[in-house]
């Protein structure tokens, strides 16, 4: 009987989450409700208004539309979770929870550091080569862009879900984070996570700094492109598209560099665990707000969906 209990105890983790802030927990609680249905809502439009809207077949939509089912699935595989552990007192996730919650936050994160590169590349090809855009672009070779991004991404966080089970764990569960993270679970083990430790920043460095310097270098070349426009109204709306997503690029890259290239101090846990929660819950959100606010297309889109009915 005792053998069967432990066995139960151990395939479970406890996730501390925000334990230390109990008076913060209800107001967290409704908050993250709260930007989890704007998230919802939000990106579910987009997808909907992308497929029912013939004018927005283009492969910026079609981008836009795959960044909102990362992120309707990325705030999903940690969000709920989270939303049950503020609400009540039981903090746990099963093992092969958090083994798969840790697979497709890492996958689904991993799959937008890519995907924000090829739209940033999609706003370089339609600024800088406008009459070469629809052969560089075609519908075949934008779909393999979305296959690559998503690929890439899941291949990196199996690599990687597979180092961090497999390191031993020490007999305590307590997993200091509001959702399964590989550096915090890496923080469990009895063994050296050296080797972990730099696998993690190398893979890091490669999904975060490398499409973060690509991405510059295509609005380094948008932004001398845009210097030449004679056109006032050309310009205009050339900073509004790409100024909504380089605003999406820094809400997702600076909170990501915060937590995966420093080095961990004695309060950074703690720091971490409140950027994680803005890029898992606030970034997600605001998005098809950027994308939507001041967007013709989109205002457009709707009015005609409105004539329709």
């Amino acid at each position: 009987m005792m053998e069967k209990t432990n066995a139960t105890i151990e395939s479970y983790f406890i996730l501390k989450g925000f334990s230390n802030w109990p008076h913060l927990e209800i107001g967290l609680f409704v908050v993250i409700l709260i930007f989890y249905l704007m998230t919802l809502i939000g990106n579910l439009f987009i997808i909907i208004l992308s497929y029912l809207d013939s004018h927005l077949h283009t492969p910026m939509y079609f981008f836009l539309s795959n960044l909102s089912l990362l992120d309707l699935c990325y705030t999903t595989s940690s969000i709920p979770q989270l939303l049950v552990n503020l609400w009540g007192p039981d903090k746990t996730i099963s093992y092969s929870g958090c083994m798969i919650q840790l697979f497709f936050v890492l996958a689904l994160g991993s799959t937008e550091c890519i995907l924000l590169v090829v739209m940033s590349y999609d706003r370089y090809t339609a600024v800088c080569k406008p009459l070469h855009y629809a052969v560089l672009m075609h519908p075949r070779f934008c779909h393999l862009l979305a296959v690559t991004s998503w690929l890439s991404g899941f291949i990196n966080s199996a690599l990687h879900s597979l180092f961090t089970f497999w390191v031993p764990l020490c007999g305590h569960r307590l997993v200091d984070h509001f959702f399964c993270e590989v550096p915090a679970l890496l923080q469990l083990s009895c063994v050296d996570i050296h080797s972990n430790e730099m696998t993690l920043l190398v893979t890091s460095s490669i999904f975060v700094l490398i499409p973060l310097i690509l991405i510059l270098t295509s609005y380094g070349a948008i932004a001398w492109a845009v210097l030449r426009m004679q056109s006032t109204t050309g310009r205009q709306r050339v900073f509004g598209t790409c100024g909504a997503h380089l605003t999406v690029v820094s809400l997702f890259f600076i909170p990501a560099m915060c937590i995966y290239l420093q080095p961990p101090t004695e309060n950074s846990q703690d720091r971490d665990k409140f950027i994680a929660l803005f890029y898992t819950v606030v970034t997600p959100s605001l998005n098809p707000l950027i994308y939507t606010l001041r967007n013709k297309d989109v205002r457009g889109a709707v009015r005609r969906l409105r004539g329709k009915e």
